[in-house]
């Protein structure tokens, strides 16, 4: 087979579990609109003329960047801004805004130029997730600067006793990120590639980047020993054709599949989403081309043709949908207190608490839970440990409060649970087996009792080894896949971690006594794979979080759809009361 197809399949060497939503696509674009109100007023003869720019956050180097400015409101003190800005929205990601507003005194476009009226920090995920997805927060009368670069980031810094005014930011899902096509496709006298047969045929479509390259997003069924194949018809994201760019380059290439794996090239083609929207016509009729036979041989004309047979798009309802609706997320984290992490008062535990830095149990909960807590409104979250022995009698618990409090085990806020971890180390004796199944059910208890679509509940399990009730939490997680919930696995330390590849149902999907799960409802990873070699702790678990939080969304949806839930309708856009603006550019 010749070189470059295998620099080719490189590309399609995981195409058989390919999930096209995964890649980094934006799970959506979101368009976030700006008001103001009360801003401060820094002109002498007239009212402010406000201009807001917004600053995003770099997750390697915390560096702020200018994302983009609106225009300039002339004259008044409660802006309504007209322009725009679009951001990608990843749920798996912490995407940390800062909007700062100017009175703009002149045309220059040096912002130092121009008085400082406020600002505020919040994420993305913040916005998305306040009722309605509009969030109303008090402007900070400092400007940022680098004697405020403290660990916390979003603190409301102003004058005392003076007040800035106040920025109302909604957020409002972008149309063309929700849509599904449709399509079937069929090839006439394709190349015979086989010796004793026809060719095995099967297409592979990539989706072009910015900078060129290409990703895959899509890989048909083989269809045995034919040249005039019929493919059967399939459905993605039209985000992950196109990133929402009806006229960004697909390319398709056709091979013959061999059982090695050394599939060969028979040609390729390109086409558009604009292009296959046409349907089924003249246009979308293919010529498969092979490069290098058309440089050797004179007479070559195609090496078969595709054809479109039909196309359809639909609309989804997406993530976002349900949680405008009002949808809460519930995060639950349950932690690993048994003997083999060590004497939590020795360095070498995974339980030991360095003054200096968070422990691997720590950075694990906080990375995953500082995500979630952007969609549960209260921020109240149950904490549960297991594999202890608890005061005052020394019985083995696999499902007790951290908080010590077991009519009431939620903590107030990530910091709350982390606190009550830290309690918990010091009053409880570590002890075993590694049971998951009463933590499992713990969640699953809650999540039966409603299953109306207004709660979705996450549990994140974080442990240091090998599971001792297998067929219980098996069981457990195939009565959790019927109910709105997911399962999150971290495993700490330098264990083997086989049957937690296994909880995951990625490859072969989980069963109890006979019975499938109904969904994939456990991601697992083990921490390891994601510690930053230089000892950047920030990137270790911005990354562990992208990865396991990546499926939640899917997952999410998967559940609704199941139980034909829709969306409960998102209150009315907010709009403040009337102003005339006259708008200028800067």
């Amino acid at each position: 087979m010749e070189g470059d197809v295998m620099d080719k399949l490189e590309d399609m060497s995981s195409v058989y579990e390919f999930d096209p939503i995964t890649g980094n696509i934006p799970a959506t674009k979101v368009e976030i609109t700006v008001s103001c109100r009360n801003l401060l007023d820094k002109d002498t003869f007239s009212k402010s003329d406000p201009l807001c720019v917004l600053y995003t956050q770099g997750v390697e180097t915390k560096q702020w960047r200018e994302f983009g400015r609106t225009e300039v409101i002339d004259n008044t003190l409660n802006p309504d801004f007209v322009r725009k800005y679009i951001l990608d929205y990843f749920f798996e990601e912490k995407q940390n805004l800062r909007f700062d507003l100017y009175d703009v005194d002149s045309k220059s476009p040096d912002l130092s130029k121009h008085d400082f009226l406020g600002q505020m920090f919040c994420t993305l995920g913040e916005i998305v997730g306040s009722s309605a997805s509009r969030l109303e927060k008090p402007l900070g009368c400092f400007p940022f600067s680098l004697s405020f670069c403290r660990p916390v980031f979003f603190l409301h810094r102003g004058i005392p006793g003076k007040k800035c005014g106040t920025i109302i930011l909604s957020a409002e899902e972008l149309g063309n990120c929700r849509d599904s096509a449709t399509m079937q496709f069929c090839a006439n006298k394709l190349d015979k590639k086989d010796f004793f047969g026809k060719s095995d045929p099967f297409m592979v479509f990539y989706r072009s980047n910015e900078d060129g390259t290409f990703t895959i997003c899509h890989k048909t069924e083989v269809v045995k020993n034919t040249l005039n194949p019929v493919w059967q018809s399939f459905t993605i994201p039209v985000r992950a054709l196109c990133n929402g760019d009806y006229d960004r380059t697909i390319k398709v290439e056709v091979y013959d599949w061999d059982r090695d794996g050394s599939h060969d090239f028979i040609g390729e083609f390109t086409t558009s989403y604009r292009e296959l929207a046409r349907g089924q016509s003249q246009f979308n009729v293919y010529e498969v081309i092979n490069s290098k036979k058309k440089m050797k041989k004179k007479k070559y004309v195609n090496s078969g043709t595709v054809t479109l047979l039909s196309f359809s798009v639909e609309s989804e309802c997406t993530f976002l949908d349900y949680i405008k609706g009002g949808t809460q997320i519930n995060f639950t984290v349950a932690i690993d207190f048994t003997a083999s992490n060590g004497n939590p008062s020795q360095s070498t535990s995974l339980h030991y608490m360095n003054p200096y830095q968070l422990n691997a149990y720590a950075m694990a909960l906080k990375a995953v839970g500082e995500i979630i807590q952007d969609y549960d409104s209260d921020k109240m979250f149950p904490a549960l440990g297991f594999g202890a022995k608890l005061p005052p009698d020394g019985r083995v618990s696999h499902e007790f409060p951290l908080n010590g409090n077991m009519e009431n085990p939620y903590c107030n806020g990530i910091e709350g649970i982390l606190e009550a971890y830290h309690q918990s180390l010091k009053t409880v004796q570590l002890y075993g087996p590694t049971n998951f199944a009463p933590v499992v059910n713990h969640v699953a208890r809650y999540a039966a009792a409603v299953q109306d679509g207004s709660q979705y509940f996450v549990l994140l399990i974080i442990t240091d080894g090998v599971i001792s009730d297998m067929a219980q939490t098996k069981e457990a997680i195939v009565n959790g896949a019927k109910l709105p919930m997911s399962i999150i696995i971290v495993g700490v330390g330098q264990a083997e971690f086989d049957a937690m590849v296994e909880l995951d149902g990625d490859d072969i999907r989980i069963s109890s006594r006979g019975k499938l799960a109904e969904r994939d409802i456990v991601q697992f990873v083990p921490f390891r794979d994601y510690m930053d070699r230089t000892g950047n702790h920030v990137l270790s678990m911005a990354r562990l979080a992208k990865d396991v939080l990546a499926e939640i969304p899917d997952q999410f949806i998967s559940y609704m759809k199941s139980r034909g839930i829709k969306p409960n309708p998102a209150p009315p856009p907010y709009t403040p009361p009337g102003h005339t603006h006259h708008h200028t550019q800067i």
